[in-house]
């Protein structure tokens, strides 16, 4: 073979090495960004069962404005993207309480050691992601 021949080929596989690291580097920030989107929607539903049980008489197994007795269902508390744990339900201005969910993912945060966690704020009529730590 020529040089240039060789020139080429060695060229190619470069550009290939290239391709191949960015390719990885752009799944795993995709990974990340998708495990954070499932645990929002999953946190979202813990959220919405823990407001239809602050609505819900007691005569009916709800919390009668409260959210006091109500627990994560055994299905959301571990799932594929996420831990789920739920603070102790905290009284805020009068009779309307909050309650604070923490969600801990199954993917590795910013610094590439921990995972990263989601903290969401339920009250009355809000839900609220109020934090994201180590993405």
């Amino acid at each position: 073979m020529g040089q240039q021949q060789l020139l080429l080929i060695v060229l190619g596989v470069i550009i290939v090495g290239i391709a191949v690291v960015v390719g990885i580097n752009v799944f795993t920030a995709s990974s990340k960004n998708a495990n954070r989107d499932a645990i929002i929607a999953d946190l979202t539903t813990v959220a919405a069962m823990a407001q239809q049980h602050f609505r819900k008489p007691t005569a009916m197994g709800g919390g009668g404005n409260s959210f006091t007795g109500f627990t994560i269902p055994s299905t959301l508390r571990q799932t594929a993207n996420m831990s789920a744990a739920m603070a102790n339900p905290t009284i805020v201005a009068g009779a309307n309480g909050s309650i604070t969910f923490t969600a801990t993912s199954t993917e590795t945060g910013a610094d590439g050691a921990q995972p990263f966690t989601v903290t969401m704020k339920v009250s009355k009529n809000q839900i609220d992601t109020t934090t994201f730590s180590n993405f």
